[in-house]
C-alpha cells in the first residue's frame, strides 16, 4: 500500500519495504527452525517475526512467545484441547514460576492465547497442529489487523439484537494473510458486537462497531474510529456512519486503506490510527473513507447500547438452540446455559486448558474467551449443570468468585516482557485475594483492578475501577518496584478514563492503600453507587490523601 503522506520512513517501515513481513513464515519452516543463528544474517528478521505471532522473550536466546488468534473468542472443544496440549508439550521454561508452575498459557484482553518459552525448532510442529485444528497465529502481532473482538456470548446472549460473530469472522478472514493490508503504520485493532452491553469495548479500538437501528428499521452497527490506550489514550470518535452487516468487510477495508495511505510512517510514537483521527478530525476522516469504499456511507442510526457489562462470569440462560454455530434458532429461549469461569489474571496450565475443552465436549458446546481474561463454556443443558459445577477444575476456576478476584486483569509483566518495569501476574492475583479477604463485599459483583507493567496499557488500566501502571519508586533506603495508581475508569454509557491520582507508590505499600480507599468508599458511597462513580465525584487530592494514609491499616488483618 502506497503512502500518500510526505515523510521520512522510520526503521521499521524500511524493514517492511525490504522484505514483506509475511515471508518470514516460510523462512522459519525452512531455515530458522533448523539453525536459529541464520536469522541474525537477515536484517530486520526479528521484527518480522511479529507478523506470524512470535516475539523474542526478554531472556533472549532460543526463547519465544507465541500469540494465537481466536476471532471473536470462539473455540471448539477440540481446538481448546489442541492449544492446551501444545502448551503442555512445548511451553516449558528452565525454572518454574513460583505461583503458576510451568507449561502455562495466558488468556489475553483481546481474546487471544499466549504461550512462553517456545523454541524455534518446535514452531513448525506447533503450526502444523494449529493448522489441522483450523487455528492460526498469522498477524496476531505486527503492523496489521490484529484479532477481531466480539461479544463472547454472541449468538447466545439475551441482551443482543444481532449475532455479530459472523461479521467478526468475515472481517478476520479478509485481513488474515492479506499482503496488501499487512503493512499498516502500526497495529490495527477492530471490534464488533451486536449486544447491548459494549462487551467488545468499541471505544478503545481503532474500529468499533456497536449495535444500531437504521431509520428504515434495519439492524446493523454504528461506527466508531480512533480509540486506544497506551500513552495517548483516546475514546473512539463517532463519524456518523451506519454499517449494514453485509458492508462491514468493505468499510473496515476502506478504513485500513485510509490508515495505510495517510497514517504516520515516520514517528512510531504517533503512528497509531487514533493520532490520524485526531489530526484530521472525524469529519475529514469520513470524507476520506467515502473516497475509498464502494458503498455509499449512510448516516448513523439509533445507538442501542445500554451499559457496559464487563464480564460473563456465572451461570446464565442462553437464548440460542444448541449454543453453537451449527444452526438452529438464536432467539427462542431454551433449557441451555452458559457458564462463565473466572481465570484470575488469565493464566492457567496447558493441562487445565485442555481439561476445559474436555468439559465443554462432555457437558456443553463451545469454549468462548472473553476480553477480561476469563472463559465461558456454552450450551450446557439444565440437567447437566450440577455435574459440571461439581467438576474439580471449577473449584479453582470458579463461576462464583470474590469480587476482586473476579475483576483482576494483568499483563505479562517483567517476567517475560522487555518493556515491563514490574512483575504483574503474581502480584495482581495476590492483591485481589487479599482484598477479597480484608475488604470483602463492597456492593458490586466485580471490582475491576487492571495492572500493566509499563505505560503500554496491555492490561487496559485506564478503564479499570482501579488501574496500576508499573513504575520505579524510592524508599528511604533504595529504588524499588512501584506503581502509579488511577481511579474511576469505565466504558459504556458513562465511558471515561481513570485519573492517575498517585504516582510511584512502592508495591509493598499498595495493599494497605487499597484497603483504605475501599473502606472509605464503603463508608461514603451512596445507595446503588458503583466505585468508579464515587471516585469521579471525589476530588483527586482527597483520594490521594487516602491512598497516602501513613497509619497502619488493621482492617481484616489476622
Amino acid at each position: 500500500m502506497r503512502s500518500l503522506r510526505e515523510q521520512k520512513l522510520n526503521k521499521v517501515e524500511q524493514i517492511k519495504l525490504d522484505r514483506h513481513p509475511l515471508e518470514v513464515q516460510q523462512a522459519i519452516i525452512d531455515t530458522y527452525s533448523e539453525d536459529l543463528s541464520k536469522m541474525d544474517e537477515v536484517p530486520g528478521e526479528v521484527e518480522r517475526l511479529k507478523w506470524v505471532g512470535i516475539y523474542p522473550q526478554k531472556q533472549g536466546g532460543d526463547a519465544f512467545m507465541m500469540r494465537i488468534k481466536v476471532p471473536g473468542g470462539v473455540l471448539s472443544p477440540g481446538q481448546t484441547k489442541v492449544i492446551g496440549k501444545i502448551a503442555a508439550d512445548f511451553a516449558h521454561g528452565p525454572v518454574e514460576n513460583p505461583h503458576f508452575g510451568n507449561n502455562f498459557l495466558d488468556l489475553t484482553t483481546r481474546q487471544d492465547v499466549q504461550m512462553h518459552w517456545l523454541k524455534m525448532g518446535d514452531i513448525p510442529e506447533i503450526w502444523r497442529r494449529l493448522e489441522e485444528a483450523g487455528i492460526t497465529t498469522v498477524q496476531a502481532c505486527g503492523d496489521s489487523a490484529r484479532n477481531v473482538l466480539c461479544c463472547p456470548v454472541s449468538g447466545i446472549g439475551h441482551e443482543e439484537v444481532v449475532d455479530a460473530y459472523p461479521v467478526a469472522q468475515a472481517i478476520s478472514d479478509y485481513f488474515t494473510g492479506n499482503r496488501e493490508y499487512a503493512n499498516l503504520p502500526r497495529k490495527f485493532k477492530m471490534s464488533v458486537t451486536g449486544c447491548l452491553e459494549d462487551c467488545a469495548q468499541a471505544e478503545i479500538n481503532d474500529i468499533g462497531m456497536l449495535p444500531a437501528r437504521h431509520e428504515d428499521g434495519t439492524i446493523g452497527f454504528n461506527l466508531r474510529v480512533g480509540g486506544g490506550l497506551s500513552d495517548g489514550p483516546r475514546m473512539a470518535s463517532d463519524i456518523d456512519v451506519f454499517v449494514r452487516p453485509e458492508d462491514a468487510v468493505e468499510i473496515t477495508r476502506g478504513i485500513a486503506q485510509v490508515f495505510g495511505e495517510l497514517g504516520n510512517r515516520e514517528n512510531r510514537w504517533l503512528a497509531r490510527m487514533r493520532y490520524l483521527v485526531q489530526e484530521i478530525g472525524p469529519e475529514q476522516f469520513r470524507e476520506e473513507l467515502q473516497k475509498r469504499v464502494s458503498v455509499e456511507l449512510e448516516p448513523a442510526g439509533k445507538d442501542l447500547t445500554k451499559r457496559y457489562r464487563g464480564d460473563h462470569v456465572g451461570v446464565h440462560p442462553q437464548k440460542s438452540k444448541g449454543g453453537s454455530r451449527k444452526g438452529g434458532s438464536r432467539s427462542a429461549p431454551t433449557d441451555l446455559y452458559y457458564v462463565g469461569l473466572n481465570v484470575p489474571v488469565g493464566r492457567m496450565s496447558g493441562e487445565q486448558f485442555g481439561e476445559i475443552g474436555r468439559l465443554a465436549e462432555e457437558y456443553g458446546s463451545e469454549v468462548r474467551l472473553a476480553t477480561d481474561q476469563n472463559l465461558i463454556i456454552t450450551g450446557v443443558p439444565e440437567g447437566r449443570l450440577d455435574d459440571l459445577l461439581a467438576e474439580p477444575l471449577l473449584e479453582r476456576y470458579s463461576p462464583n468468585p470474590g469480587a476482586f478476584e473476579r475483576g483482576v486483569v494483568a499483563c505479562t509483566g517483567s517476567e517475560f516482557c522487555r518493556f515491563a518495569i514490574v512483575e504483574t501476574k503474581i502480584r495482581a492475583l495476590e492483591w485481589a485475594r487479599e482484598m477479597d479477604e480484608r475488604v470483602g463485599d463492597i456492593g458490586q459483583e466485580a471490582v475491576r483492578m487492571h495492572f500493566s507493567g509499563c505505560s503500554a496499557s496491555c492490561a487496559q488500566p485506564q478503564i479499570g475501577d482501579i488501574g496500576f501502571r508499573g513504575e520505579t519508586a524510592k524508599t528511604q533506603d533504595s529504588i524499588v518496584e512501584g506503581v502509579d495508581i488511577g481511579l474511576g475508569g469505565s466504558l459504556g454509557m458513562d465511558a471515561a478514563f481513570i485519573d492517575w491520582v498517585e504516582g510511584a507508590k512502592p508495591v509493598e505499600e499498595v495493599p494497605d492503600a487499597l484497603v483504605s480507599i475501599f473502606e472509605r468508599f464503603r463508608d461514603e458511597g451512596r445507595e446503588g453507587e458503583r466505585f468508579h462513580e464515587w471516585a469521579r465525584r471525589k476530588h483527586n487530592r482527597e483520594l490521594r490523601s487516602t491512598l497516602r494514609n501513613r497509619q497502619a491499616v488493621s482492617i481484616g488483618r489476622k
